[in-house]
């Protein structure tokens, strides 16, 4: 299936400052491009569609830990570290909010031009997606970003997300591209209803989209919706196909067959502060307790580096798990706004110095690693096994409230600064 799932966030305006803006844009490439030396170009675009790991990166890179700007900041983010190394990295990220959303068609064909990829599959591929999301998966959101992230090798994974006014809401879908082939291949010689001709007339089904083709759906459950995109609704699709040419009241008639969303899925509440519920504590025990216990064990490599204390290996080992974790790791995305905290100053303003020193560790990372020298590189994931192996053999329950008191008390020796700053 290609679609992952979607989030669902609460609405919240403003814009993201330039101090924190260029910081994740270096982080979020850093950790793309350690994701790609490490696992290739198709995880990345894999880790991308799931919507609880992207909250997670979004996390760790600084935003606020729960709102819809989550979306825009990070895609953007991407756009601007990844598009200039496009040649060097191959992983291109088109599109964006409003206006910039409706020059994806453009983006794609000029790419396509320049790789010899089908520029006219993937602009199909990048208005079905929005189509199913906006028309046949009618949620009451209405689609106002749009990003379509393109590999060299012909995979994608889309990133869009509608608002909801009258609810202060936004929700977020994810697609990816890389169990196409399979959804095609099961449809066999299956009849498919509502197939489209391409550029040179040939017959395309479209079903990969519309058989159930979110792996995973976020958001909280708002009544019954109009859900033409799962499975069981071939045949509603294909009556409907039939009678839309006849009697619009039996369109809609059909169109109230519905069925349930289930996919992997994620709802951020609304409240603004870190609440200790929102929080795996033992997780979160693990992690600060990793953070000290690597000061005693053989992480020479990291250890080496000027100004390397406790506190900036508890952001690196976030970090970590955001490029070595599996998925079931991140359930609590709130979890990791324990890296470099949130704009608005929750859970504790965003500490630049440590920031900065997470950002320098990674570069070094990646750069060593690119030499041959994977010394740092392994360091990196050995601090993820030394916080899972406490977190198995260990009860490291955090005592949530001292963790954050332990922040914003040193919040100025370690430059913490928010959007009111």
């Amino acid at each position: 299936m290609p679609k992952t799932g979607h989030a669902d966030l609460p609405l919240h305006s403003g814009t993201v400052p330039r101090w924190l803006a260029d910081r994740m844009m270096i982080l979020g490439t850093q950790i793309t491009e350690s994701l790609i030396i490490n696992f290739g170009r198709d995880e990345f675009l894999r880790r991308l569609s799931d919507p609880l790991w992207f909250q997670s990166f979004g996390a760790v890179l600084g935003m606020d830990w729960h709102s819809s700007g989550i979306t825009t900041s990070v895609m953007y983010a991407l756009k601007r570290g990844l598009n200039p190394r496009a040649h060097e990295l191959g992983l291109v990220v088109c599109g964006g909010r409003g206006k910039y959303s409706r020059r994806t068609p453009d983006e794609l064909l000029y790419l396509a031009d320049k790789t010899g990829l089908e520029g006219d599959e993937l602009v199909r591929s990048s208005r079905l997606c929005a189509k199913v999301d906006n028309t046949a998966l009618q949620d009451g959101f209405q689609l106002y970003q749009h990003n379509f992230v393109l590999s060299i090798d012909g995979s994608w994974a889309v990133v869009q997300q509608g608002m909801n006014v009258q609810e202060k809401a936004a929700r977020r879908y994810h697609w990816c591209s890389l169990d196409m082939a399979a959804g095609r291949n099961a449809l066999g010689a299956r009849d498919v209803a509502g197939g489209l001709k391409t550029a040179a007339g040939r017959d395309v089904p479209i079903s990969p989209y519309l058989d159930s083709p979110h792996s995973g759906v976020t958001g909280e459950n708002q009544g019954e919706i109009l859900n033409l995109a799962h499975q069981d609704a071939s045949k509603t699709r294909s009556t409907i196909l039939e009678i839309s040419k006849e009697n619009p009241e039996r369109i809609i008639n059909e169109f109230r067959k519905m069925t349930d969303l289930s996919y992997r899925h994620l709802v951020m509440p609304s409240h603004e502060e870190v609440r200790s519920e929102d929080v795996n504590l033992k997780r979160l025990g693990a992690l600060l307790a990793t953070s000290y216990e690597a000061q005693n064990t053989d992480f020479e490599s990291l250890l080496l580096t000027k100004q390397l204390g406790p506190r900036t290996l508890q952001s690196l080992t976030l970090v970590s798990e955001v490029i070595y974790g599996t998925p079931s790791r991140f359930t609590d995305p709130a979890r990791f706004s324990f890296a470099h905290g949130g704009k608005d100053g929750h859970p504790f303003p965003v500490p630049l110095k440590v920031y900065d020193k997470t950002i320098e560790v990674m570069g070094e990372c990646i750069e060593r690693s690119k030499m041959g020298y994977d010394d740092k590189s392994e360091c990196l994931r050995r601090l993820h096994s030394t916080a899972l192996q406490i977190e198995k053999n260990c009860q490291p329950m955090a005592d949530f409230d001292a963790a954050i008191e332990r922040e914003r008390a040193h919040s100025k020796e370690w430059g913490g600064r928010t959007v009111k700053d």
